[in-house]
């Protein structure tokens, strides 16, 4: 699947969940709220996955696979992506990209560290 075409289902899902919540009379704003609160459940699965594959639960132990995590992972962008649509129903995938182009730049275009030369090294070739 593209780019494309995963956004061209993320706004299909975005478009279903909001008539559904408009026939059930949900208002716009109340719609985004609860669509961003589905992104925290879903990232509270992500986390109980992670928990599971550890066994760190002492009443469940070892419960969960890391496929398990990745599922659960991707629900979770699946979810913000949907989120995102639903808010910015006309720009979301360049919005996206946008603010993805903002943090790429930001943290891939880090200065090299540099090592700090002693008085010592000074004269060493």
């Amino acid at each position: 699947m593209h780019d494309a075409d995963v956004w061209k289902t993320i706004s299909a899902l975005a478009e279903t969940f909001e008539v559904r919540d408009t026939g059930r009379g949900v208002a716009p704003e109340e719609q985004w709220t609860l669509q961003v609160l589905k992104i925290g459940e879903e990232f509270g699965e992500a986390a109980q996955a992670v928990i599971g594959v550890r066994g760190t639960n002492p009443r469940k132990g070892t419960s969960h696979s890391w496929e398990d995590v990745h599922d659960e992972v991707a629900d979770t962008i699946i979810t913000a992506m949907v989120s995102l649509t639903r808010m910015r129903p006309d720009d979301a995938p360049a919005y996206f990209a946008r603010q993805l182009a903002l943090k790429a730049d930001r943290f891939l275009t880090l200065p090299e560290p540099t090592a700090e030369v002693t008085p010592d090294q000074a004269d060493t070739p």
